[in-house]
């Protein structure tokens, strides 16, 4: 089973940035998509970025295009979520996840497209 484990999250203020990691247990390269969504207090989980490496395509949520980058080394078999000019509303726990396998069925922007989640780390911007 995949395991996926989050890190790097944290405080930062206004206009700062952060990276957050993603280690997975297995082979990034051989997934097929890896995304990350947020979930504030008291609202439901978002979904934030995502890549589907074999066709280079990369999906964005309206509120974070031109300010999050989502990258992987797979020599480490980790992702890292790029994330800059950071805003209050960007304050949320952050997950990771990963489809791990192809399907006829493609829907990136879905909780449901996923089949393995880490457990999140919080990112809090200050104003």
């Amino acid at each position: 089973q995949v395991q996926l484990v989050e890190s790097g999250g944290g405080l930062v203020q206004a206009g700062g940035s952060l990276r957050l990691s993603c280690a997975a247990s297995g082979r990034t390269s051989s997934y097929y998509t890896m995304g990350w969504f947020r979930q504030a207090p008291g609202k439901e989980r978002e979904f934030v970025i995502a890549i589907t490496w074999s066709i280079g395509t990369t999906y964005y949520a309206d509120s974070v295009k031109g300010r999050f980058t989502m990258s992987r080394d797979n020599a480490k078999n980790t992702v890292y979520l790029q994330m800059n000019s950071l805003k209050p509303e960007d304050t949320a726990v952050y997950y990771c996840a990963a489809r791990t396998y192809t399907s006829i069925s493609y829907y990136p922007r879905e909780m449901t497209h996923y089949d393995a989640w880490g457990q999140g780390t919080q990112v809090t911007v200050s104003s």
